[in-house]
C-alpha cells in the first residue's frame, strides 16, 4: 500500500493547493476510503446516487454545489462509521450528446440521414469514449469522495436491462400506451419534448383581429351577422381551424350556434359550436378553435369530436392542409396569410400584445404544440402513489416549502410523453410484425412475431425520454431488475441531493417509478440545493459573460477555497450569490489553518505527549478551560447542525471558532506558557493546542477535505487519515470558565479599542489600574493575559477589589462590573493629542458650517433630487456626531 504522501519530517511555510490535492487524493482511493467495505461488514450503511452529469457536459458551479454538498454528507457519515456509499455515474444524455455529434458531422460534410442509424450509433459511441472522461477527472479534481469502482452510465448494459424491464412492467399494467395527441414539438431537433422540458419567456408580440366569414352571408352584414370578430397571435394556424367557439351565454353570438363558417382564404366550412371555456370578456368574446396545435383547443376538440388538422411539417413548414401556403415557413406564412387576408378584406386591427412564448429549453427555438402519435405513461396512479409517500412522512422534502409545491405539480400531472424522435438513447422495446402488423412489447430482442411466427419484424424507431432512464437511477445503478448484494445492503438510499429546478423532471419521477418498481421509496430525505448566481444576483451563462469557472478558481486558490464558498453560502432551497472576493476570502482561511497548524507544530518539543486520556479540568488553567469547553459546545452545536441539514451554519460556526477563538485568542494566550521557564505549563498548553486543533480538523474535514488532511498529518495522530478517522464526540461544558473568560476577553477589547481610538502605537506598553471588586481574583489571575494581549506596562499595573484614588485625566472602561482606568499621560503626548484634536475638530466644524449653509438654501431643498437632499442631511447628522466625540476627548485631555 503506497504511503501517505505528505512529507511530515518538515512544514512549508506557506500552503501550497497543488502541491497536495491530487496526491492526496490518488492516495485516499488507492487505500479504498471511498469504498463502504472500509466501515466493517455491521456498520449501517449511508448512501447517495449522484445526479449524473451529462456525459457531454463540463462542470459549471451549479455541478460544484452539487459535488461538494454531496461530498460532504457522505464524508461526514463515513466518519461517523457508515457504510457511506457514493454511485458515480454518468447520463448518456439523449438530444444534447446527439446534437454534438450532429455538428461534428456537419462540420465533416455529412450527416446522420446520410450515414445511417447504425453508423451514427458507431461514431456517438465513439465521440461519448473520447470526451465521456472528462467529467469524471472533473469530479476527482473536486475531491468526490465517490466508489468508482460502482461508476455507471445510462446506457450500459445493466440499465438498459432495467430500462427494458421498466417499460415492459409499465406496459403488461397498462400505464404505458400509443396514442395519438398534443406534443410539444422541437422543429429545430425533429422530436418531441416534454412539458417539462420547454420554458416560458415573456415577450412582445403582436395580437392579430379578423373576421371569420359566416356562410351564406355578406362581410358587410357587420360582427355577428356577416362576420364573427376573432382574435390570435398565431395567424398561420387559422389554417387548421376546424371550428369557432362561442360561450353559450353570450348575447352577441348565441344565435349563431350551428351556423358554419368559412376558413379564411381557404373556405373551408366549420362549425360554430358554444362552449363554457370560451372568455365573453377577452378579446373578441369568439375563440377560433385548432384542435391540432394547441392544448386547450385539443382538449375543446375532443369534447366536442372535431376533426383534428395539423397544418404543419416536422421542420414547421406548412404542409398539403395549409393549401397555397404549403411549403412556407411558419413565419413567412403568418405575414402572407395576413396580407392576403388585408387584401380579402378580412382583417380588422393589430396591437402589441405580451405573449408567453413556449421555447425549447435545449434548442431555444419556439416550440409547437403538434398532434402526433407517440407512447405515453399515464401518471395519475403513479403520483398518487408519489404523494403519499410524502404526505405519510416516509420522503422528507428539504426545505418543506417544496412540499407544496410537489403537491401542485402530481396533484395536476398530466400523462407523460416518453417517446423521442432521436436515435440516441434507449430504443423503445416494441416490435411491430410486417405480415401481420401485430405489436410485441419485449424484455429480449424477438426473432419471430409471437402472433403469427412471422420473421419480419421492425423495432419502434423511437429512443425514451432521457428521464425515463435517470427516473431507474437509484435502483437501476445498485443491480436492479436482479436481486444483487447491493441491491439488498444499499437499497433502498438515504439521501437524494439535488437542485430545486429538477424537482419534478427527475425526483418526482424517481420516487413514482422507485416506488412502482421495487415498492419502496428510493430514498428518505430529498435535499433541494439553490442555483449560483454571480455577485449581482445575476443567472450565470457564457453570454452574460458573468459565468465563474470552478476548475479555473480550484486551480487560482485551491479547491478547498471554493468548496468552503460555496457551502457556507448557501442554505436549503436559496439561490447564492458568489463573488471570486469570497472564494479569495476562504483561500486566506485555508491559510490561516495551515499557519496555526505549522505554529502548533513548531512548538511541540521533543517529547511531547498527546496524552489521548480524559482531562483533569479542575487541574487546567482558566484558557485551558475555556477552550475546551468552546470546542465541546463547537462539536455538540456543529454535530445538531449537519444532522438537520444547515451545513453552511455549521461551517460558519467552525470557521469562527478555529480563526475567532483558537486561532485570535487561544494560540495567543498559550504562547505566554510556551515561552515562559514553566515546564509543566508548556506541556499542558501545547496538549490543549494539539487535542482542540486535531478534533477541530476533524469537524472541518468533510468542508475543506485537503487543507486538513495535509494540516493533521502533521499533527500527532492515531488513525491513518482524517477520511476514516471518527468525528469528535462532544464533552463537557464549562459555564463558568466560558462566563469569566468572556470577561477577561471584554476587557483586553476594551483596552486594544482605546489604544486604537488614540493612535498608541502597537508596541507601546501602556499604564493601567482595575478596580476589579468582585472580580479582582479572576483579573488577579489572569494578570499575564491582561498584560501580554492588552500591551500593559506590568511594572505599574494595579488590580485590587477597589482603588482608593481614582487617577486624574485617565480614560474609564467599565467591564463586567469591572472599571478600567487608563491614564491619558501613559498613552499619549497630551500637548500633541491635544493640538491633533483641535485641528481635526476644526476641519469638521468647517464641513459642517457647509453643510448648515447648504440646507438653508431654499433653492437647493427645492431643485436638488430628494435623495440628494437626504445624502446630505445624513452627512450633516455625521459631522455633528464626529464633532461631539472630538469636544469629549478634549474636554477629558483638559484636566
Amino acid at each position: 500500500m503506497p504511503e501517505c504522501p505528505i512529507d511530515t519530517t518538515q512544514m512549508a511555510k506557506a500552503y501550497d493547493p497543488q502541491a497536495v490535492e491530487i496526491a492526496l487524493y490518488d492516495w485516499w482511493e488507492s487505500q479504498g476510503y471511498f469504498k463502504p467495505e472500509i466501515a466493517g461488514p455491521g456498520a449501517q450503511p449511508f448512501v447517495i446516487s449522484m445526479p449524473p452529469p451529462n456525459v457531454t457536459g463540463e462542470l459549471h458551479m451549479g455541478h460544484a454545489l452539487t459535488t461538494f454538498v454531496e461530498d460532504l454528507m457522505i464524508r461526514y457519515h463515513r466518519m461517523l462509521g457508515r457504510a457511506s456509499l457514493w454511485v458515480p455515474g454518468s447520463d448518456h444524455a439523449g438530444i444534447a450528446t446527439q446534437l454534438q455529434v450532429e455538428r461534428m458531422l456537419l462540420n465533416e460534410g455529412t450527416s446522420r440521414q446520410e450515414i445511417g442509424r447504425e453508423e451514427f450509433l458507431r461514431r456517438t459511441w465513439e465521440w461519448t469514449a473520447r470526451y465521456g472522461g472528462r467529467i469524471q477527472t472533473q469530479l476527482r479534481r473536486m475531491g468526490a469522495s465517490c466508489d468508482w469502482d460502482r461508476e455507471r452510465f445510462t446506457l450500459d448494459e445493466g440499465l438498459s436491462c432495467a430500462v427494458r424491464e421498466a417499460f415492459v412492467r409499465l406496459y403488461e399494467k397498462g400505464l404505458i400506451y400509443r396514442g395519438e395527441y398534443l406534443i410539444n414539438w422541437s422543429p429545430g431537433l425533429q422530436t418531441a419534448v416534454s412539458d417539462l422540458e420547454v420554458e416560458y419567456s415573456e415577450e412582445e408580440g403582436i395580437l392579430y383581429y379578423f373576421k371569420y366569414p359566416i356562410a351564406g352571408t355578406d362581410l358587410d352584414e357587420g360582427p355577428g351577422q356577416g362576420y364573427i370578430p376573432v382574435a390570435t397571435t398565431r395567424p398561420e394556424t387559422i389554417l387548421g381551424d376546424t371550428a369557432v367557439a362561442i360561450h353559450p351565454d353570450d348575447e352577441r353570438y348565441r344565435h349563431l350556434i350551428g351556423k358554419t363558417c368559412l376558413v379564411p382564404m381557404l373556405n373551408r366550412t366549420i362549425p360554430v359550436i358554444h362552449d363554457t371555456y370560451v372568455s365573453m370578456e377577452f378579446g373578441t368574446g369568439a375563440l377560433k378553435i385548432t384542435p391540432g396545435h394547441d392544448p386547450s383547443d385539443f382538449e375543446i376538440g375532443q369534447r366536442h369530436g372535431l376533426q383534428i388538422i395539423n397544418a404543419l411539417n416536422p421542420d414547421a413548414t406548412m404542409n398539403e392542409n395549409a393549401g397555397p401556403y404549403a411549403g412556407l415557413d411558419r413565419y413567412e406564412c403568418r405575414e402572407k396569410l395576413w396580407a392576403d387576408m388585408e387584401a380579402a378584406g378580412l382583417t380588422v386591427k393589430t396591437e402589441k400584445y405580451t405573449l408567453q412564448v413556449p421555447r425549447s429549453q435545449r434548442g431555444g427555438e419556439v416550440v409547437e404544440p403538434m398532434v402526433s402519435t407517440q407512447w405515453f405513461v399515464k401518471m395519475e396512479p403513479l403520483a398518487e402513489a408519489g404523494l403519499e409517500a410524502v404526505r405519510d412522512g416516509r420522503i422528507k422534502i428539504v426545505p418543506e416549502r417544496f412540499s407544496k409545491v410537489y403537491y401542485n405539480w402530481l396533484e395536476n400531472i398530466r400523462d407523460w410523453c416518453i417517446s423521442r424522435q432521436l436515435w440516441w438513447g434507449h430504443r423503445i422495446p416494441v416490435w411491430y410484425c410486417g405480415d401481420c402488423e401485430h405489436m410485441t412489447v419485449a424484455r429480449e430482442d424477438p426473432t419471430t412475431c409471437e402472433r403469427c411466427g412471422g420473421e419480419v419484424l421492425e423495432q419502434d424507431p423511437d429512443v425514451l425520454d432521457t428521464w425515463f432512464s435517470s427516473g431507474l437511477w437509484p435502483f437501476s445503478t445498485l443491480g436492479w431488475p436482479d436481486e444483487t448484494e447491493d441491491l439488498k445492503r444499499f437499497y433502498p438510499t438515504d439521501v437524494m441531493e439535488t437542485g430545486y429546478d429538477i424537482l419534478f423532471f427527475w425526483v418526482a419521477r424517481m420516487i413514482m417509478q422507485g416506488l412502482e418498481m421495487t415498492d419502496q421509496i428510493p430514498f428518505h430525505t430529498v435535499y433541494l440545493h439553490g442555483l449560483v448566481r454571480d455577485a449581482q444576483g445575476r443567472k450565470m451563462s457564457k453570454t452574460t459573460g458573468n459565468a465563474i469557472d470552478p476548475l479555473e478558481m480550484m486551480g487560482q486558490y485551491g479547491t478547498d477555497a471554493l468548496r468552503f464558498t460555496l457551502l457556507t453560502g448557501s442554505t436549503p432551497g436559496n439561490d447564492m450569490s458568489l463573488s471570486e472576493e469570497r472564494i479569495i476570502a476562504n483561500r486566506n482561511f485555508a491559510n490561516k489553518i495551515w499557519n496555526a497548524t505549522r505554529f502548533v507544530v513548531s512548538n511541540l518539543g521533543a517529547a511531547f505527549d498527546a496524552g489521548h486520556g480524559t482531562w483533569n479540568l479542575s487541574a487546567l488553567a482558566l484558557p485551558d478551560r475555556w477552550i475546551i469547553s468552546r470546542h465541546n459546545r463547537l462539536v455538540e452545536n456543529v454535530a445538531q447542525l449537519m444532522d438537520a441539514y444547515q451545513y453552511g451554519e455549521a461551517g460558519r460556526q467552525i470557521y469562527e471558532f478555529l480563526w475567532g477563538e483558537y486561532a485570535d485568542w487561544y494560540i495567543e494566550i498559550a504562547k505566554i506558557r510556551l515561552y515562559g521557564a514553566d515546564a509543566r505549563a508548556q506541556a499542558t498548553a501545547r496538549r490543549v493546542l494539539v487535542s482542540v486543533l486535531e478534533r477541530t480538523l476533524r469537524l472541518l474535514h468533510p468542508f475543506m477535505p485537503y487543507v486538513t488532511e495535509a494540516t493533521w498529518q502533521h499533527l500527532p495522530h492515531r488513525d491513518e487519515s482524517l477520511v476514516v478517522g471518527p468525528w469528535p464526540s462532544a464533552g463537557d461544558v464549562d459555564e463558568e470558565a466560558e462566563a469569566a473568560m468572556q470577561i477577561v476577553m471584554d476587557a483586553i477589547r476594551a483596552i486594544r479599542n482605546a489604544r486604537a481610538e488614540y493612535n498608541v502605537e502597537p508596541a507601546r506598553r501602556i499604564v493601567a489600574q482595575i478596580a476589579a471588586g468582585e472580580k479582582s481574583d479572576l483579573f488577579s489571575s489572569q494578570r499575564d493575559v491582561l498584560v501580554e494581549l492588552a500591551r500593559l506596562d506590568p511594572d505599574s499595573l494595579r488590580i485590587a477589589r477597589s482603588l482608593l484614588d481614582e487617577p486624574e485625566q485617565a480614560l474609564t472602561l467599565v467591564v463586567g462590573g469591572a472599571e478600567i482606568y487608563l491614564p491619558l499621560a501613559g498613552m499619549v503626548d497630551l500637548d500633541a493629542e491635544r493640538a491633533r484634536l483641535a485641528k481635526e475638530l476644526a476641519r469638521i466644524e468647517d464641513g459642517v458650517a457647509r453643510s448648515q449653509k447648504l440646507l438653508s438654501n431654499e433653492g437647493f431643498i427645492a431643485k436638488a433630487p430628494a435623495e440628494v437632499v437626504q445624502k446630505e442631511q445624513e452627512k450633516l447628522v455625521s459631522l455633528q456626531e464626529q464633532a461631539e466625540k472630538l469636544r469629549g476627548r478634549l474636554s477629558a485631555l483638559a484636566g
